[in-house]
C-alpha cells in the first residue's frame, strides 16, 4: 500500500513555517511544525533591554550618560574587591588547613609510637606471667640426694 503526501509551507509574519500535509489515503492535515526561516538554525534571543538600544546614539558628553559610566565603575571595582577578598579568604582557610593537617600528622605518629611501646609492655607482662604459672596439676618435687634410702 503506497502513501503518496502532498506538503505545503506557509511563512507567517514572525518568521515561523507551518507545513500543511496531505496524505490521499487519510484526507488533510495539518501539523504546524517549527521550521527556522535561516538556515543557520535561528540565532540568540536577544533581551528586552538590550533590542532598542543597538542603533541608539549614546551621547557620551551627558549627565545621564556620565552618572550610568560612574555607577558601573564602582559596580566593577566592588566586584573586583569581593572577588579578591573571596580569593584571600579562600587561600588563609587553605594555609590553615595545612597547619592543622601537619598538627594531625604529628599527633598521629606520637600516638602510634605510645601504641607500640605499650603494645611492648603488655607483650612483655603478658611473657612473664605465662612463664610464672604452671600448669595445674603438676607440682614440683625435690629431691635431696643427701637423704635418699633413708
Amino acid at each position: 500500500m503506497s502513501k503518496t503526501s502532498q506538503q505545503n509551507t506557509v511563512t507567517d509574519a514572525n518568521g515561523v513555517s507551518v507545513i500543511h500535509t496531505q496524505a490521499h489515503t487519510s484526507g488533510l492535515q495539518q501539523v504546524p511544525q517549527l521550521v527556522p526561516v535561516s538556515p543557520g538554525g535561528g540565532g540568540k534571543a536577544v533581551p528586552p533591554s538590550k533590542q532598542g538600544k543597538k542603533n541608539s546614539f549614546v551621547d557620551r558628553n551627558s549627565d545621564e550618560y556620565r552618572q550610568r559610566r560612574e555607577r558601573n565603575n564602582m559596580a566593577v571595582k566592588k566586584s573586583r574587591l569581593k572577588s579578591k577578598q573571596k580569593a584571600q579568604d579562600t587561600l588563609q582557610r587553605v594555609n590553615q588547613l595545612k597547619e592543622e593537617n601537619e598538627r594531625l600528622e604529628a599527633k598521629i605518629k606520637l600516638l602510634t609510637k605510645e601504641l607500640s611501646v605499650l603494645k611492648d609492655l603488655f607483650l612483655e607482662h603478658a611473657h612473664n606471667l605465662a612463664d610464672n604459672v604452671q600448669p595445674v596439676g603438676t607440682e614440683t618435687t625435690t629431691t635431696n640426694p643427701e637423704n635418699n634410702g633413708q
